[in-house]
């Protein structure tokens, strides 16, 4: 039996109180960019919603899309660091409000949004536009349903190992989606289930780099987490 991914548009009608936050990632040769993100004033009213009792039941689906994680913080700064080629194709996988991929569009990257919950396509490229960017594309995509005949150079993915039935899901994603040579940069801010993912990378043949960073911010206590470089492999 083929399975049928699962997609979920959160109703208007929770999204239309907004907050504007500003994000200011560091950049080589201590210059500073700073990123506008428009989020849902309070992710409560989503999870309270009637649609998202609905989704849970479904999937067990939760709206965590709708916040601006710590681990979106980390990956933005780690690839903020890095050169990379102009036009470089990246897929940001579950991107949520879209942070990663704004500093990647930054970079002069060629972007894809991804997330299963369309309202976070929607608002991800409303950041987009926010921030100045017009050309990227959004894919409403189920990790566990890979496309079909799609290859990109760069995944990028924030905070996607939250539980542990989404490790094999992802890196098998990994394995389908990732062209020969590419990587996919993830970051985690140590949740349980670092460890099992790690040997889930290995036992799949991924080589990786795992990267400790800690993210210190003036008004909120530091996170610790890891930034995974993890290069492509051929899954059958």
């Amino acid at each position: 039996m083929t399975l049928q991914p699962f997609l979920h548009t959160t109703p208007n009608d929770v999204l239309s109180d907004t907050v504007e936050q500003c994000v200011v990632i560091p950049f080589p040769d201590g210059m500073f960019k700073q990123f506008r993100l428009v989020l849902p004033t309070s992710i409560d009213a989503l999870l309270d919603h009637p649609a998202t009792y609905e989704a849970f039941a479904k999937d067990e689906y939760m709206p965590y899309w709708a916040e601006l994680w710590p681990s979106a913080l980390m990956l933005g700064r780690a690839i903020a660091q890095q050169a990379w080629p102009k036009g470089m194709q990246a897929l940001e996988v579950g991107c949520g409000l879209g942070l990663a991929g704004l500093v990647a569009l930054s970079l002069d990257m060629d972007v894809i949004f991804s997330d299963y919950d369309v309202a976070a396509l929607e608002f991800a490229a409303k950041n987009a536009r926010l921030n100045g960017f017009e050309q990227f594309c959004t894919l409403p995509l189920d990790w566990r349903c890979p496309p079909v005949d799609f290859q990109v150079p760069l995944l990028l993915a924030a905070d996607v190992i939250y539980e542990a039935r989404n490790i094999e899901p992802l890196i098998q994603l990994m394995g389908k989606v990732l062209a020969p040579g590419g990587e996919c940069w993830l970051s985690d801010p140590d949740r349980p289930h670092k460890q099992e993912f790690q040997i889930a990378l290995t036992s799949y043949g991924f080589e990786f780099e795992a990267m400790p960073m800690i993210l210190e911010r003036s008004d909120k206590p530091a996170v610790q987490g890891t930034i995974y470089r993890i290069s492509s492999v051929e899954l059958p």
